[in-house]
């Protein structure tokens, strides 16, 4: 009997050491995860030395030219044309790789370029990545394929809770350092609307950069090449492991031959399009000047090289200012030292983001609404989209010729904690391309007007929000005070 209830001391004992080591590790989490990121860094001196906002334009014209693409099909076309066309080099970056058929067609183009003997680099998130089940095979074609080379950066280590906020949010392929496209689409049938995608879209642009004098260093492909290198040679990326086992190697070798069949099946359904001549002088627009920036690639919180860089552009204009972004959350720390109201009191600010009908980010937008009323009161013109299909657009256009986009949301998040990477364009031709891709959106929004309310007359009638999502929204407005610095 004596025996019997020591086990049941034991067991209990074990339960309780448990328990407390959950205890303890939840609150160092929460302490090296969350709170230490509450204390911002600003900018350096040495960093603001080194920057002007003239850097940005020029007065002839340069090697690259750009082509914006707002339509999600189209979009997904264009990469397909990139990794298909490329001959030497792939260096691919990626936030997350959602579920569906994208993927497996996408993996499948990389697949297809590197049996081509092409060098196929793949960086993705380590955290976000969305590798599934389904996906996890690929873990091995890369593992097997000579010619394919996968890293992910700040993989999950429970160890180091800090890691957890640092995520790398960039979104671009470059091919062959002649041709790139970046952007806010991360890989998914959201973002590029296949015929089989029956769900609602996720509106992004892109932009798809022809470098139209190989070899020229003043190309803004080459600061991509040098940031990728900078990304895939860092510590914080980890690569995956060569030696596999022989289970694994099957599992390899049968999703590569489904991948291969699926993607021959599409080149053929598609081969018309696919391989009608395409003339990219004519579709695309002559740019002065192009520039890439980028956050520095560190942990903790970082400085913020990205904002720092939207806000000087910003402060030069000299009419107006666009902004389009998924959710505005302008936190203290990017306020102060960054934007003060007496520097735009003659320009006209217009944001356009998402309604609360139709937001796809929760915590993100809930911190949002406690920003709206003072963005209106400090005289911005405030647009809320309305269709079904929600707004992942990151890019500022300032005056009538200068545009900037990329994976930079206009929150502390991309501020502070994620790398980003967004491309500066002088071109008033990119400006007059974006006005028209933006008409649609537009017409499909309602400005707020002084009383917070929309105002009478609109283009289209508000969307309808679900009362239970109005009332989680409204509630979580007032936690995400607390954890604003993290949204």
């Amino acid at each position: 009997m004596r025996d019997f209830f020591n086990k049941i001391r034991s067991k209990y004992k074990v339960k309780d050491l448990i328990k407390n080591f959950i205890i303890l590790w939840l609150i160092y989490a929460l302490i090296t995860g969350a709170f230490a990121f509450i204390i911002h860094k600003e900018v350096s001196p040495e960093y603001e030395a080194k920057s002007a906002a003239v850097d940005f334009y020029s007065d002839t014209y340069g090697p690259d030219r750009g082509i914006l693409i707002d339509d999600p099909l189209t979009s997904g076309v264009a990469r397909l044309a990139i990794v298909r066309g490329a001959e030497k080099t792939l260096d691919v970056a990626y936030f997350a790789i959602e579920a569906g058929e994208t993927p497996n067609l996408f993996f499948a183009s990389l697949l297809d370029a590197a049996d081509r003997g092409v060098e196929v680099n793949l960086l993705l998130d380590g955290i976000f990545h969305g590798i599934n089940k389904e996906l996890r095979p690929m873990f091995y074609i890369f593992s097997l394929h000579p010619n394919m080379n996968l890293k992910f950066y700040e993989p999950l280590n429970p160890l180091m809770p800090w890691t957890f906020n640092n995520r790398m949010h960039d979104k671009f392929i470059i091919a062959d350092n002649n041709y790139a496209i970046i952007g806010g689409r991360n890989i998914g049938d959201r973002f590029f609307a296949p015929e089989w995608h029956d769900k609602r879209i996720t509106n992004d642009r892109d932009i798809i950069i022809i470098n139209t004098l190989p070899g020229d260093e003043s190309s803004v492909i080459n600061q991509m090449s040098a940031y990728f290198d900078e990304l895939w040679s860092h510590k914080y990326s980890r690569s995956i492991h060569k030696n596999i086992l022989q289970v694994r190697y099957l599992l390899a070798v049968k999703k590569g031959s489904e991948l291969k069949e699926k993607f021959t099946l599409v080149m053929e359904h598609n081969k018309e399009v696919l391989d009608q001549p395409v003339d990219l002088m004519e579709l695309s627009f002559p740019t002065h000047k192009i520039s890439l920036i980028h956050n520095p690639i560190t942990r903790f919180s970082k400085e913020p090289w990205c904002w720092y860089e939207l806000t000087r552009i910003m402060k030069n204009a000299q009419k107006s200012i666009f902004i389009q972004s998924p959710y505005v959350i302008l936190s203290q720390p990017m306020q102060k030292g960054y934007l003060n109201k007496e520097d735009f009191a003659d320009i006209d600010v217009t944001i356009l983001t998402n309604s609360m009908g139709n937001t796809f980010n929760i915590p993100a937008f809930s911190s949002y609404l406690n920003h709206r009323k003072k963005i209106v009161d400090n005289g911005v013109t405030l647009y809320e989209y309305q269709a079904p299909d929600s707004l992942h657009t990151k890019t500022f256009a300032i005056d009538d010729d200068l545009l900037a986009l990329g994976s930079f949301n206009l929150d502390p998040r991309s501020s502070f904690l994620s790398t980003e990477s967004m491309v500066v364009i002088h071109s008033p031709e990119a400006v007059t391309e974006l006005k028209k891709g933006l008409t649609e959106y537009m017409e499909a929004s309602l400005e707020v007007g002084r009383d917070y309310s929309y105002k009478q007359g609109g283009p289209v009638d508000a969307i309808i929000v679900h009362p239970f999502k109005k009332f989680a929204l409204t509630l979580l407005s007032y936690l995400a005070r607390l954890f604003e610095y993290l949204f």
